[in-house]
């Protein structure tokens, strides 16, 4: 049994196609999904999807929105996505170092407000990265 997947953003269809189990980053954590799952509604995280197609894994970095489960359809909105086989690995890295830089600089002053901006960027860049085959 399959599920379809689509992972939509407000611009364009990231991903759209059967496959036989996702794995979501859901606020409250990690979510898997195969055929026959029960209806279901879940905020999103900013992190990596996975997705497995036959028997090989797919990544894909989703930052933040809902997911929709119902009928062995699977339906992704979010704020942006990439699928990790397109990003480039070297500059994910280097985007994840300035980044967790900025947040250890920001984390020794007293702005609450930057501190949550380069928190997001961190774990945007990171999900970047993870899903490039860079960390896990």
């Amino acid at each position: 049994m399959v599920l379809t997947v689509r992972v939509i953003t407000p611009d364009k269809t990231v991903w759209d196609n059967t496959v036989q189990e996702v794995v979501l980053p859901s606020t409250s954590g990690q979510l898997g999904i195969l055929s026959g799952h029960a209806p279901l509604l879940t905020a999103l995280d900013t992190g990596v999807m996975r997705i497995r197609t036959d028997k090989e894994w797919q990544n894909v970095a989703i930052m933040g929105g809902f997911a929709e489960v119902e009928q062995d359809e699977v339906k992704v909105l979010v704020n942006f996505a990439e699928v990790g086989e397109t990003i480039d690995k070297e500059e994910a890295k280097r985007e994840y170092n300035t980044a967790q830089a900025k947040l250890e600089e920001v984390n020794k002053g007293n702005e609450h407000l930057e501190k949550i901006k380069a928190s997001n960027a961190l774990k945007r860049a990171k999900a970047r990265f993870n899903a490039s085959g860079g960390i896990s």
